[in-house]
C-alpha cells in the first residue's frame, strides 16, 4: 500500500493495521504455544514429582541431583514463555493474557532462601518452600489439561495433583511432621470431604478448600456419567427414527 492510499484511509488506519499486526503475532505465538502443549506438559508433570522428591530427599547426592534437574526444568519453561513473547513482540495483549504466569516462574526464586536457615528465618523459608510447590501445582494441573482430553480423564489427574500439592504444603508448613499421614489425610480430604487430623489455622482453611472441591469433582462425574448414560440411551431411537425418515422406509 502507497503512502498516498494509507492517507486517503483516514487517520484510523495505522491504529487499525497495528491492532491487527499484534492479534496476528498473538495468534502465532498461541499457535506455538499448542504445539508445545504434549512436550511441555509431560515435563510440567515430571517437575511437579521432582519437587516432592526435593522434599523428601535426605541423601545430600540425591537432592543436589534433584535441585540441578528442577532448576534445569525451570529454565526450560522460561526458555518456552520467552520465545512465545518474542513470537508475540512481546506485545501489551500478551502480557495482560499472561501476566499470572510470570508470577508462577518467579516463584522458585524464593528457593534461595533457603540458604538463610538462621532460626528467625525459618518461616520465611517454609514459604519459600510453599511458593516452589505452588509453581509446581500450577504446572502439573495445566500439564494434565494439556495432556488429556477426556473430561474425566482430565478430572482423575487434576485430583492427583491436588492431592500431592496439599500433602506437601501440609508437610512444608509445619502441619504435619511427617510426609505419610499429610499425604493419606490430603487424599482422603480431597476426595471424601473428611476433616484434616491436624491443628492450626492453615489447615481448616485447606480443609474447607478441598471439601469443596470434592462436592465439586463429585458433581462433574455425576453429570458425566449422567450424560454418557443419556447419549447411548438416544441413539436407538435416533436410528430408529432416522430409519423412519428415510424413503421407502
Amino acid at each position: 500500500m502507497t503512502r498516498s492510499e494509507d492517507e486517503d484511509r483516514g487517520p484510523g488506519a495505522g491504529s487499525t493495521g497495528a491492532a491487527e499486526r499484534e492479534a496476528e503475532q498473538l495468534g502465532l505465538a498461541e499457535g506455538l504455544a499448542r504445539r508445545l502443549d504434549r512436550p511441555m506438559g509431560i515435563l510440567g508433570v515430571l517437575f511437579l514429582f521432582v519437587v516432592l522428591g526435593q522434599l523428601l530427599a535426605e541423601d545430600p547426592g540425591l537432592l543436589a541431583f534433584l535441585n540441578v534437574v528442577g532448576w534445569l526444568f525451570w529454565a526450560v519453561f522460561v526458555s518456552e514463555f520467552l520465545l512465545r513473547a518474542y513470537v508475540a513482540r512481546f506485545s501489551a495483549a500478551f502480557w495482560k493474557r499472561n501476566w499470572w504466569q510470570v508470577l508462577f516462574l518467579l516463584l522458585p526464586f524464593l528457593r534461595f532462601f533457603r540458604a538463610l536457615q538462621a532460626a528467625r528465618l525459618i518461616r520465611l523459608t517454609r514459604l519459600s518452600r510453599a511458593g516452589s510447590v505452588l509453581s509446581a501445582g500450577v504446572r502439573g494441573s495445566r500439564s494434565a489439561g494439556r495432556l488429556l482430553s477426556s473430561r474425566i480423564g482430565w478430572l482423575a489427574a487434576l485430583t492427583g495433583v491436588v492431592v500431592l500439592v496439599s500433602s506437601q504444603l501440609l508437610y512444608v508448613l509445619g502441619a504435619y511432621p511427617d510426609y505419610g499421614p499429610a499425604l493419606s489425610d490430603a487424599a482422603m480430604s480431597t476426595i471424601t470431604g473428611r476433616e484434616l487430623g491436624a491443628p492450626g489455622g492453615f489447615p481448616r482453611v485447606l480443609e474447607v478448600v478441598l471439601a469443596v472441591y470434592s462436592v465439586g469433582v463429585f458433581a462433574t462425574l455425576a453429570g458425566s456419567v449422567g450424560a454418557y448414560f443419556l447419549r447411548d440411551g438416544d441413539t436407538p431411537r435416533q436410528a430408529a427414527a432416522f430409519s423412519r425418515d428415510e424413503p421407502g422406509g
